[in-house]
Parts: structure tokens; sequence; C-alpha cells
């Protein structure tokens, strides 16, 4: 049976609808606030979840409020939390500003996130799932976690692995411990030509040479380029109003990694992906677009 386990940041977002993203010394107003479960990782583990996949969360949370709301929106979602580590201190939180045309700025406050030492993994637990998903820490408060996470890889037949802006730009010698053991890369644009400083082809090329099978880069309104060692392929996007962009990297790699569970053909994967990610930024927040099948034909 095809089954997923996320291993990241848990964060309750709080996602501020404004008239516009402040710059240094500006001042804005906030239309709206919406409060929601979030995290990359674990919105990708909900959207695999949603999609039938069996699915479980490697994180750690306070005791406190959020943390409580925080695990008990993964069971609601289907996904096993005997991996979710609960602590003193603050669960994290991110702070989401969404403008009028869909820009977002994120501020993060990590908690206990950065925290999970190796040793507090349920590792027997978490190694009957086949897929180990990894997304990025803030690593403000220590680099524990992230150590984890290149111990932890080494446990697993099939990684799949987004770096987050935070990874990137630690830059390629910090993320070699991961990246050789990563079968599936699933960057933006901007991310992977941060941590390996040249084009997105080329850093494509030097990932392959790593031991990557299968090099996803997202870019955007402009869809998805995937790159393995026999295939170069474009996928267009879907072209549909945008509402707000949150989680919309988290959503294709749902669409991405639910479609490869299932044995689809990676332009096969990139369609989904791109398909997922296009509900995700029609609606507000990360996890509401989020869909619970995939239609046979698009």
């Amino acid at each position: 049976m095809s089954s997923a386990i996320g291993f990241g940041a848990l964060n309750l977002d709080k996602i501020f609808r404004v008239d516009k993203i402040p710059g240094k010394d500006e001042e804005g107003f906030v239309r709206d606030l919406q409060i929601s479960p979030g995290g990359s990782a674990a919105n990708t583990i909900v959207g695999i979840a949603r999609l039938g996949i069996k699915s479980a969360y490697i994180g750690k949370v306070g005791d406190d409020a959020e943390g409580r709301i925080l695990l008990e929106d993964l069971k609601r979602e289907g996904v096993e939390t005997r991996a979710v580590i609960k602590a003193e201190g603050r669960s994290g939180t991110a702070m989401i500003f969404v403008d009028d045309e869909g820009n977002r700025a994120i501020l993060v406050d990590p908690g206990v996130n950065d925290t999970i030492r190796y040793e507090e993994i349920d590792l027997d637990f978490a190694k009957k799932f086949k897929l180990l998903h990894l997304t990025s820490f803030i690593c403000k408060n220590g680099l524990q976690s992230l150590e984890s996470q290149k111990k932890i890889v080494e446990e697993f037949e099939f990684v799949s692995f987004d770096p987050g802006m935070p990874y990137a730009e630690r830059g390629i010698k910090d993320m070699l411990p991961i990246l050789r053991s990563t079968t599936i890369f699933l960057p933006n644009r901007v991310e992977i030509e941060k941590m390996f400083g040249m084009d997105f082809k080329s850093s494509a090329e030097k990932c392959l040479e790593l031991g990557v099978e299968i090099v996803a880069v997202k870019l955007g309104s402009e869809g998805c380029w995937i790159k393995t060692k026999d295939k170069e392929i474009f996928v267009n996007p879907f072209r549909v109003k945008v509402v707000d962009t949150t989680g919309a990297g988290d959503a294709f790699n749902a669409g991405f990694l639910y479609a490869y569970l299932k044995g689809k053909s990676v332009e096969e994967c990139g369609k989904i992906g791109n398909y997922v990610a296009s509900l995700c930024i029609q609606q507000i927040g990360a996890r509401t677009g989020l869909p619970r099948l995939i239609p046979e034909k698009f």
C-alpha cells in the first residue's frame, strides 16, 4: 500500500488579508484575519491524506492551545500523529500577509519546531511508511531538527525534499547529506538557483549527479519543469484566478507525490501537481482548496 510520512515544522498560520504588504516605514491595514493549521510538510501530507494515501507526521508541538489545534487538525484529516512530539514551550506560528493580488509575506515564530532530537523520533513507526517527505525548519533556535533530518534520510529508500528558502540559503554544502539520499527534489526556481548558485537547469544537472532521480522545479505562473536522467519536460500551468498563493508549492508537492506513489509518469505527476496547486490558489489558506479526488482526465 502506498504511504507517506512528513517531517517538518508545524505552524499555526494567522493569515492577514491586507490592502498592501508594507515596506520599510510604511503602513497598511488589515481587511480580514483567518487562522488555520499549517507548516509546509504538514500541508503536503494533509493533501496526500485527502487523496487517500496512508499518511503520518513527524514534528513537535508545545503544550499550548496552538499545539492542540495543530494535532487535532492532523487527526481530523486522517494523518497519524504518533510521531508528533509534545513538549514544553511555544508551538510554531506563522503570520502571513496577503494583498489583493495574492502576493504574500511571512513572519515565522518557530517555537519548539527547531528542537527535535533524533532520539525522540519513533523510528520503528516512521519506517512503516514508504516515502519520507522533508521540508525546512527555520533553525533560529538551534539545528537539532535539521541534524535529525540528515540522519533519518538514511533509513528510507524513497525521500522527497522541498528545501524552502531557509534551507536554500544555507547552500549546497550544508544540504548534501539530505540531497544524496533524495529521490525527488521539489524546489522552486528561486530556491534551487540560490542553493547551487547557477541557473535552474544547470542546478538540476548537479542534483542528478548527486543521485537525485527526479528534479521538479516549480515555476509559479509558468507551471513546472521536470528533469530526470532520460527526460526533460515542461508542464503548462492551469490558468485560474489567484486569490492567495499561500501553500501553492505545498499543494503542488501533494499532487506530484500522490501521482508518484500511484505509479504515474513524471509528466502526469507534473500535471497533477499543477492541478492541485491551481485549486489551492483559488482559496484563502494553504489547505482550504486541497481536493479529495483527482479527475481521470483534465
